[in-house]
């Protein structure tokens, strides 16, 4: 039996509405944001595509200042650190294309573009495309613009030997804290004349005095090179394992991550191939066994309240990726961290 009274106020209220009425006062603050003219948006397919359909605004490259911005989205399409298959250059590019990420965040009840300012700033600028040293120091120099001005990064790369380098701008005047989601430690020493590679960055950072191994947690870490990270444990890091993680593992896990890295400056690094890659097959070091996207999300969310200075997306692939689906993944992570970073140092 349908109660008429309920059918008439639903019909009152929303009979003569447009798809851009919202009522809800905090739904319809996220609409307000969205809609412009009534019931119109701008098309997801149409116009110049940025990470996460975010305000493109390269010139502020040039900007001592960067455009006053909060946080910068930024690319960093460089390889030359890979040990196995190539292709992670072309990561910005293909998470560029993703339409449809945000604007809202229905766990963390977030839309960052509404509250904070953020572009997509374009791609750290690199001059040679062979000398993989030379990309590394531009990095560094990039990033400590950024971080001179006030600006957190959220960056996607480029193979994970970027991080290092971003590390060393940010943790100059204080060692940061590290979640790190990744089926690999990245702990390593320098292969083959190269300390600047994808499979040793923070032990690097460490070295480098930029991170704090004690403050540091790892997760989704498995395949053959268990023998490789013996200094994440020397170091004092804290490594999860793959075959930890899992529904009923959760809520202790992201306990002891916001143990681990407490109150201070953290940074938030994301690889890709963490993920399984039945899931997300686009990259370029796959192991099987991975996590579930949701899995990835429900930790990352977790975190909130945290304070993140910054945090990258790394290892997508997209030659590898026939459906798109590691790119999809990928932009959904990056979303959700640029929530963490809107919402740091707030707590719930």
């Amino acid at each position: 039996m349908v109660d008429q009274a309920h059918l008439d106020a639903l019909r009152a209220k929303y009979g003569n509405a447009s798809g851009g009425d919202i009522f809800e006062p905090h739904f319809r603050e996220v609409a307000q944001s969205q809609f412009k003219g009534g019931d119109k948006r701008k098309w997801p397919f149409a116009g110049v595509p940025t990470l996460l359909d975010a305000p493109s605004l390269p010139e502020a490259q040039d900007d001592e200042h960067f455009g006053g911005l909060d946080i910068a989205l930024v690319g960093v399409p460089m390889d030359l650190g890979v040990t196995n298959r190539n292709g992670s250059r072309f990561g910005p590019r293909a998470l560029r294309t993703i339409e449809r990420i945000g604007p809202y965040d229905h766990v963390l009840r977030t839309s960052p573009m509404s509250n904070a300012k953020i572009a997509d700033i374009g791609d750290v600028p690199m001059l040679s495309r062979f000398d993989l040293a030379q990309c590394h120091r531009e990095i560094e120099t990039f990033y400590r613009r950024l971080a001179g001005a006030g600006v957190r990064p959220l960056s996607v790369g480029g193979d994970h030997s970027i991080t290092s380098s971003i590390l060393k701008a940010l943790g100059e005047q204080e060692p940061v804290g590290l979640i790190h989601i990744d089926a690999h430690c990245d702990t390593a020493g320098p292969y083959e004349g190269t300390k600047f590679q994808h499979g040793g960055p923070f032990r690097l950072a460490v070295l480098d005095g930029v991170l704090d191994p004690r403050r540091t947690i790892q997760i989704g870490i498995r395949g053959p090179a268990e023998y490789l990270w013996e200094f994440s444990y020397e170091s004092g890091m804290t490594v999860v394992h793959a075959e930890e993680v899992g529904q009923a593992n959760l809520p202790r896990l992201i306990e002891r991550a916001r143990e681990v890295v407490g109150d201070g400056p953290t940074y938030v690094s994301f690889d890709i191939d963490s993920v399984d890659p039945g899931f997300a097959p686009g990259t370029g070091t796959p192991e099987v066994g991975g996590l579930h996207p949701r899995e990835v999300l429900q930790i990352l969310r977790g975190l909130n309240g945290l304070n993140i200075i910054g945090g990258d997306v790394v290892e997508v692939a997209p030659q590898y990726d026939a459906t798109t689906n590691t790119a999809q993944i990928a932009a959904q992570v990056l979303h959700t961290i640029l929530c963490l970073m809107v919402n740091s140092g707030q707590v719930d």
